[in-house]
C-alpha cells in the first residue's frame, strides 16, 4: 500500500542533473575510485546555524547543505517505539521536561546544548520483555507530522515535526538524499538508559541477548517500511549504532558480534539490495570491530573520532581499499579558530581520499563552538583543493593504498 502511493507520485519523475552528479560522485568514492572532487557533508547543531547565519549575514532560514552546496543530507523518520504527543511534565522559560514515545523522560535545558535523561518508564527487565511496539508499517512514521524524540529532542527541541517524506522530498532535486534507522544498542540507551543497558547485559546475557533480537528485528522492520516509503526518492542509508566510548566498546565485541551484528548485516544487505549506499554511525573507539563492519559490507564509516585516537590517514595506511572513510575532521581543531592549525589539519586528512573511499565531514558533527567564519574557511579549503587530482602541496603524503 505504502510503495504504490509513493510510485504513483513519482510517476513520470526527471532527477535534476545537479542531484545525478553528487550521486554519482558519492557512489565513485565509495568504490574507492576518484570522482571529480571529494564528497563533503556534515551535520550541524542549532546554536551553530544561529551563530554562523549571524556571523555571514545570512536571512534566518539560510541552509548550509544549500549554500555551500554539500552532496547529501541525512533524513530521520520516526524511530520512537510508541508513536504519540510528548507529554509536558514541566516547562518553564529555562527547560521543558517530557516523556516521549521511548517512554523515557527527558529535561531540555535551553541552554544546553543537548537534553538529559531523568528517568525511564522501563525500569526493569520484565518491563522491558513485555514491551509491544508500535507497528514499523505506521503510517504516521513516514508520512504525517508529530512529536519524535530523535528528531525533536536533540541540541534543539521541535514539537509536531514535519513529515519525513517531506523532508526527503525537499532535498531530493539538488542532493543524495538518505534515510536512517537507530539499531539495538541505539534503541537500549534511549528506552532503559546506558547504565540499565550495560548492567542487564552483564545479569542477564540470554534474556537481554533475546530482547536485542526482537529490538533487532523491528528496526529491521522499520528499514523495510522506510524504504518502501522514499522508493524512487533514497540514495542511501545510515544506520545509527554507538556501540563505544573514547577508549573502548562499551561491551564485549563477541556479545556485538552474537547479537548486534546480524541486524546490522541485515538491514545493510536489504539496503544493498534496494540499490542504496550503506554507512554506519558509531561514535567513539569501534576498531575492535572494524573488521566486521568490512565483512558485513558497509560503505562508508562514520564518524571516527578522532578524540578517540582514530586518524583516516592511520586507517587508509592499515585497511587501504577496505575502508570507506567518512569524517574524522578533529573538530576540536575547527575550534581553535587557528587557520594554519585548521589547514594542517584539513589537507593533511585528505591524503586518505588519494584513491577515492573518504567523505570529508568533521569526526562528529558542527557544534556552536566551530564559528561560522571556521566553517566557511574549510570549506573555501576543500574547493580549492578536494579537486582531482588532488595537489595537498606540503601536506602532501605518499600513497596511502
Amino acid at each position: 500500500m505504502v510503495q504504490k502511493e509513493v510510485t504513483k507520485t513519482v510517476e513520470n519523475f526527471q532527477r535534476p542533473e545537479k542531484a545525478k552528479i553528487k550521486v554519482r560522485r558519492l557512489k565513485t568514492a565509495l568504490r574507492h575510485q576518484k570522482p571529480d572532487r571529494v564528497p563533503v557533508t556534515d551535520f550541524f547543531w542549532g546554536d551553530f546555524l544561529r551563530s554562523w547565519r549571524s556571523e555571514l549575514h545570512l536571512p534566518g532560514d539560510a541552509d548550509p547543505y544549500v549554500y555551500y552546496d554539500l552532496d547529501f543530507v541525512v533524513t530521520v523518520p520516526n524511530m520512537d517505539p510508541f508513536i504519540r504527543s510528548f507529554e509536558t511534565l514541566r516547562e518553564n522559560d529555562n527547560e521543558v521536561i517530557v516523556k516521549t514515545g521511548f517512554d523515557a523522560i527527558l529535561r531540555k535545558k535551553f541552554s544546553s546544548p543537548m537534553p538529559e535523561f531523568i528517568g525511564f518508564e522501563t525500569d526493569t527487565i520484565d518491563k522491558l520483555e513485555a514491551l509491544e511496539f508500535d507497528s514499523p508499517a505506521d503510517r504516521r512514521r513516514y508520512y504525517k507530522a508529530g512529536d519524535n524524540q530523535i528528531a525533536g529532542v536533540g541540541d534543539g527541541f521541535e514539537r509536531n515535526s514535519p513529515p519525513w517524506i517531506d523532508t526527503v522530498k525537499k532535498y531530493w532535486p539538488e542532493f543524495a538524499v538518505f534515510g536512517s534507522i537507530i539499531e539495538c544498542s541505539e534503541c537500549l540507551t534511549r528506552l532503559i538508559g546506558p547504565e540499565n543497558k550495560m548492567l542487564w547485559m552483564g545479569m542477564y546475557p540470554e534474556r537481554m541477548g533475546e530482547m536485542i533480537h526482537r529490538i533487532g528485528r523491528f528496526y529491521f522492520d522499520c528499514s523495510k517500511a522506510q524504504i518502501d516509503a522514499g522508493r524512487r526518492y533514497l540514495d542511501g542509508f545510515v544506520i545509527w549504532g554507538d556501540v563505544a566510548y573514547k577508549n573502548n566498546m562499551f561491551f564485549s565485541p563477541d556479545y556485538w558480534r552474537k547479537y548486534y551484528k546480524p541486524w546490522v548485516k541485515a538491514i545493510t544487505d536489504y539496503a544493498h539490495a534496494q540499490g542504496l549506499m550503506v554507512m554506519y554511525h558509531g561514535c567513539g573507539d569501534m576498531s575492535k570491530i572494524f573488521d566486521d563492519f568490512i565483512e558485513i559490507g558497509i560503505d562508508a564509516l562514520n564518524p571516527l573520532e578522532a578524540k578517540a585516537g582514530l586518524d583516516a590517514v592511520e586507517l587508509r595506511r592499515r585497511y587501504g581499499r577496505k575502508l570507506g572513510i567518512y569524517g574524522n575532521s578533529n573538530i576540536q581543531v575547527w575550534e581553535t579558530g587557528d587557520e594554519e592549525f585548521i589547514r594542517k589539519e584539513v589537507l593533511r586528512k585528505l591524503n586518505a581520499a588519494k584513491n577515492g573511499g573518504y567523505i570529508f565531514a568533521s569526526d562528529h558533527s558542527v557544534a556552536g563552538d566551530v564559528s561560522g567564519k571556521t566553517y566557511d574557511y574549510i570549506i573555501k579549503l576543500l574547493r580549492e583543493y578536494g579537486n582531482y587530482p588532488l595537489d595537498l602541496g606540503e601536506f602532501d603524503l605518499p600513497d596511502l593504498g
